[in-house]
């Protein structure tokens, strides 16, 4: 018999704190996943996670707990990989210290990703973004933070991490200015701002305490707003903005689809797609081109225009539907 609760801790203290370094929102994820595993397995078992032995978790019941997350939580295909991602990483740990337990992780380790279709990314206009940005009622101080929170994502494209974890002092104003922080893998980049982001930054610091290490955007008891913040807080402006723009009552619209909305601009603008990546913090290039290449029509017609020239020999031209009238004659 060999416990998992030993190696449970020493995956967490050892392999993610001690020598991969893991960020606290990877070590947060994976825990969340182990809760989650540990209470659907008792509930199955009736055996308390402490008492758990590592066969208890073969490769039926990591399955079973998989569907379990897709039909009774209503998780997305994603996120049920991200959790079998972090099962895989425990059993890998096992794995060496554990040789009598091998076949059992052998299996486990053998339970696939779950294929989904990847739909074009969701982003905003200008009209819906000018709509989205002035749904904050900016007479409260919520109102002035929330405005400065979804002002900096557009324009910068940070993920939601990299927005809550920002202190005062990643702030640069002057001339030049630009915003610092620490993305994926730990890898840290500045990214420029315009006139109009400065403009409602310098007048949000008015608002935050002094000092470089005060959260940039702090919640009611001053310490840095949570991911379910955000979320909250664009839904609920969300809601403000669709009564002024017709067109985001059909757009499913998270904080995440503010850095698409980022990446497009660029796009649209002609910035070359290795510059994107940089301002994204993509590690990959070809990330940033699978990704974004492919979502909007405007650039696949500006690139069909470019091959094919108006009144070239074998132009292609877009389909026009016939005019009535024509239409009507032709058919006598």
């Amino acid at each position: 018999m060999s416990l998992l609760a030993p190696t449970l801790e020493a995956f967490f203290v050892e392999r993610l704190a001690s020598q991969r370094q893991a960020s606290p929102h990877t070590i947060a994820s994976y825990r969340d996943t182990l809760r989650l595993l540990l209470g659907f397995v008792e509930a199955r078992t009736g055996i308390s996670p402490s008492r758990l032995d590592l066969a208890d978790l073969d490769a039926t019941m990591i399955g079973a707990f998989l569907d379990h997350l897709e039909r009774q939580r209503g998780s997305s295909v994603q996120t049920r990989n991200a959790r079998l991602a972090a099962i895989r990483s425990l059993f890998r740990f096992a794995a060496l210290r554990h040789p009598e337990h091998a076949a059992v992780i052998q299996r486990v380790l053998a339970i696939p990703q779950k294929r989904f279709e990847r739909n074009d990314v969701s982003f905003l206009t200008p009209e819906e973004v000018e709509a989205l940005l002035s749904a904050p009622d900016r007479s409260t101080w919520i109102g002035r933070r929330d405005h400065a929170i979804m002002a900096l994502a557009v324009q910068t494209g940070l993920r939601v991490s990299e927005l809550t974890a920002l202190r005062r002092g990643d702030l640069q104003l002057g001339r030049g200015a630009y915003v610092t922080c620490r993305g994926k893998g730990r890898r840290a980049r500045s990214t420029p701002l315009t006139a109009s982001t400065v403009r409602v930054l310098c007048e949000w610091l008015r608002e935050v305490p002094d000092g470089t290490g005060a959260a940039l955007f702090p919640g009611p008891r001053g310490g840095p707003l949570s991911r379910d913040a955000i979320r909250r807080l664009v839904a609920r402006h969300l809601r403000t903005a669709r009564l002024r723009c017709p067109s985001l009552q059909t757009k499913l619209v998270t904080a995440h689809v503010l850095r698409h909305t980022c990446a497009m601009a660029l796009l649209r603008n002609r910035v070359d797609v290795a510059v994107i990546a940089l301002w994204l913090g993509h590690q990959d290039i070809q990330t940033t081109q699978q990704i974004y290449l492919h979502a909007d029509m405007a650039l696949k017609q500006r690139a069909l225009a470019a091959i094919h020239q108006a009144g070239a020999k074998g132009a292609i031209e877009r389909y026009r539907a016939p005019d009535s009238v024509m239409a009507f004659l032709a058919s006598l």
